[in-house]
């Protein structure tokens, strides 16, 4: 993990890179969306891969600042984390960070992401031992970039395969399920999905995340998991700890997911961010629409595989968040 200066004089150049919008455009920009519609924020940055498959750390860590001071409205970086963690800010708060790595290393959430993450939550006046990086499985978690750690006073990644899982079972619809610890010890957890089509599901990125919460995902699989997606993020403890996400469309892979196909990788260079899972991934589902016809590949729908679980999610039955682009507020920076 890069040092605390090293990082801090990343933030500094961050910093200046939003010198050029003012606290108060940005605070605009922020406060001035319709009523009604979820903030969705798109930022990238082109020249955030130094190479192909070679990520560049600091260019990482300034598009998260700008990400977060675009969905914020706050100029400086901690002021923007304040506003995100929101109620739980406070010395005994633990955040989790629920990363995936089940595509292996080639397609996993990446770690200068994460690092970058857990960095800015200890700058808002989160103790590094109140912060937990997991995943379903060691290897997941590796792929991730982290081993098992599980020492008091450290940040912690655990895997669930070892911390394990609670004895009773929980439900809504057709997700019955026993919950990781890692999970339900957490106040907030802030999902970081990657971006991959999915052989079943269309598409899997936030709310399909949460499929690594869980102690059997397998059962949760039938008819393109859909209502289980929608079902499971239904589950209080689901539905009220996963409050933000900030998504990782840094690379992704456009066909065969969700495993690593080099073939089928591509770098969107983005970031995307918010509060309204639902909306987040419509616009995710777009932007691999878009690649997909790029190629000249069928849309998801004509393969039969279409992310209907989209939908179901903003029904009055689940009322997670907005499908509707007339009631997405998208922001691309």
């Amino acid at each position: 993990m890069e040092s605390r200066r090293e990082f801090l004089k990343t933030a500094a150049t961050g910093a200046l890179l939003l010198g050029s919008q003012s606290a108060l455009s940005l605070a605009k920009v922020a406060d001035d969306h319709d009523a009604g519609k979820s903030r969705v924020v798109v930022a990238r940055d082109p020249n955030v891969h130094s190479s192909p498959g070679q990520l560049d750390e600091k260019k990482a860590a300034e598009l998260l600042d700008k990400a977060v001071a675009s969905w914020t409205g706050r100029e400086k970086p901690v002021d923007g984390w304040k506003r995100i963690l929101g109620k739980d800010l406070g010395p005994d708060k633990v955040i989790g960070l629920k990363v995936n790595g089940l595509g292996g290393k080639g397609i996993a959430t990446h770690a200068a992401l994460t690092r970058a993450i857990a960095e800015r939550l200890q700058q808002a006046g989160i103790k590094p031992g109140n912060i937990v990086i997991w995943e379903q499985r060691t290897n997941f978690l590796q792929a991730c970039g982290f081993e098992h750690v599980d020492k008091p006073g450290q940040i912690r990644s655990l895997s669930s395969e070892i911390y394990g899982y609670e004895q009773t079972p929980v439900a809504f619809g057709t997700a019955k399920v026993k919950l990781a610890r890692a999970l339900t010890l957490c106040d907030m957890v802030i999902g970081l999905p990657i971006l991959k089509d999915h052989q079943l599901s269309g598409v899997t990125f936030a709310m399909k995340n949460m499929y690594g919460v869980v102690e059997k995902p397998f059962e949760l699989h039938a008819n393109g998991c859909n209502p289980s997606v929608a079902d499971l993020n239904c589950i209080p403890e689901i539905r009220q700890k996963v409050r933000f996400t900030i998504g990782d469309a840094l690379s992704s892979v456009y066909e065969g997911g969700p495993g690593f196909h080099p073939e089928r990788l591509w770098y969107p260079n983005a970031l995307i961010v918010g509060e309204d899972r639902v909306a987040i991934d419509h616009t995710a589902w777009q932007m691999l629409e878009r690649k997909r016809a790029e190629v000249g590949m069928k849309a998801l729908e004509a393969a039969n595989r279409p992310p209907r679980y989209i939908a179901t999610a903003a029904d009055a039955a689940h009322n997670l968040g907005v499908n509707d682009p007339q009631r997405i507020h998208l922001l691309e920076v």
